[in-house]
C-alpha cells in the first residue's frame, strides 16, 4: 500500500490527539485526503484554527472538526469526549505529547509528572472515556505513536515518574515506552475479549522540522532553516514524511492488531514497514503492572467501563 493508492475512508470519523502541530498535523492533513471526517484534538484552540485552515487549503473538500483537548488535565476528558458529539469513532490516533527540557520536574492539576501525565496517562484514560465510540464501530482501531527513542529506555516500575530521579530526556523516552507497553497490552487484552478493536503501534523515526514542508498559516520554514536540515536527509525525514506510518496503520486493513510498524531504513526514515518490537516494549509482567498503575493513577479502566464514570 502507498498513500496514493486509493484507500479511501468516506463516511469515517478519525480523531487525531496534538494534531495542530509536526507529525500530528501532517496525519490530520493526510488522513483528510482519504475521505474521512477528521476531528483535531488540540489544547490551543487558536493553532487548532490554523490547522484546519492549512489543511483546508490543501485538501478540496476536507471534512474537519476539531475539540479542545488537555491530556494533562484528567478531569476535563469526560467532556471533551462529549463535545465530540459524535456516537462511533473508526480510529483514534494516539499522538500528542509534549517534550520538556528544562531541569525542573513539573506536574500538572493532578500531581503527576508532566510528561508522563500528557504522553500516556492522558492517552490511557482518553481510551477509556472512548471505548463506547469504537466498540459501536466494527473494526475499529487505536493507533498508539511512540518513538524511536524508547528502544533504549526502560521503566522504573518504583519510579514511574521520576519523583526519585528526574532527568528530562530519558523521562520523555521512558513516556513513550509507557505508551508502547500500553497499545501491545491494549492488543492483548482486546484479543482476549474477542473485540474487533485493533491496537496497533507506530512510531515516525527520525523526524525533523528542518526537513519539513511549510504550511502556512500554521507555521513556516525559511530558505536558511531548509539548507541547514538538508545533510540530515541521508538518515532522518520530515515530519510529513514520519506521518506516514501513522496513516497507513489507520488505513491499510491489512494491518493487523499488535503489530509495530515505522520507517524502513534502520528505523529512522523511509517508507512504512513491519517492525519487530523489542522484547522490553512487550513485556507482560512490566505491562500489566504498567496497566494496574495507570489505572489506579487515572480513576479508569479502557476495558472496564463500570469504573469510567466522570
Amino acid at each position: 500500500m502507498t498513500l496514493q493508492s486509493g484507500h479511501r475512508a468516506d463516511g469515517k470519523t478519525f480523531l487525531v490527539t496534538g494534531a495542530n502541530a509536526g507529525i500530528g498535523y501532517f496525519a490530520a492533513e493526510q488522513l483528510a485526503a482519504s475521505g474521512a471526517t477528521v476531528v483535531l484534538g488540540c489544547r490551543d484552540t487558536v493553532k487548532a484554527d490554523l490547522a484546519v485552515q492549512a489543511i483546508r487549503a490543501r485538501v478540496e473538500g476536507a471534512r474537519l472538526r476539531q475539540v479542545r483537548l488537555d491530556l494533562a488535565d484528567l478531569r476535563s476528558l469526560p467532556a471533551t469526549v462529549d463535545a465530540l458529539g459524535v456516537d462511533s469513532l473508526d480510529a483514534v490516533v494516539l499522538n500528542a505529547g509534549v517534550m520538556l527540557s528544562g531541569p525542573e520536574r513539573r506536574v500538572n492539576a493532578q500531581g503527576n509528572e508532566l510528561m508522563f501525565a500528557t504522553n500516556h496517562l492522558g492517552h490511557f484514560a482518553l481510551i477509556a472515556h472512548l471505548a463506547p465510540m469504537l466498540t459501536a464501530v466494527a473494526n475499529s482501531r487505536v493507533i498508539t505513536v511512540g518513538s524511536f527513542a524508547a528502544r533504549s529506555e526502560r521503566l522504573d516500575l518504583a519510579d514511574l515518574q521520576s519523583e526519585h530521579d528526574y532527568r528530562p530526556k530519558r523521562s520523555y523516552g521512558r513516556s513513550k515506552l509507557a505508551q508502547m507497553l500500553f497499545g501491545f497490552e491494549l492488543d492483548r487484552r482486546l484479543r482476549a475479549r474477542a473485540a474487533s478493536t485493533a491496537s496497533i503501534v507506530v512510531h515516525p523515526g527520525g523526524a525533523l522540522d528542518t526537513l519539513t514542508p511549510a504550511r502556512p498559516p500554521l507555521f513556516a520554514r525559511t530558505t536558511a532553516q531548509r539548507l541547514r536540515g538538508l545533510p540530515a536527509n541521508v538518515v532522518l525525514h520530515g515530519k510529513h514524511t514520519g506521518a506516514h506510518t501513522i496513516v497507513r496503520a489507520v488505513l491499510d486493513t491489512e494491518i493487523a492488531s499488535g503489530q509495530l510498524w515505522g520507517p524502513r531504513v534502520f528505523g529512522l526514515r523511509g517508507r512504512p514497514h513491519q517492525e519487530t518490537p523489542h522484547p522490553h516494549m512487550t513485556d507482560l509482567d512490566t505491562a500489566a503492572k504498567l496497566w494496574a498503575a495507570s489505572s489506579a493513577l487515572t480513576g479508569v479502566n479502557p476495558l472496564d467501563p463500570a469504573t469510567n464514570a466522570p
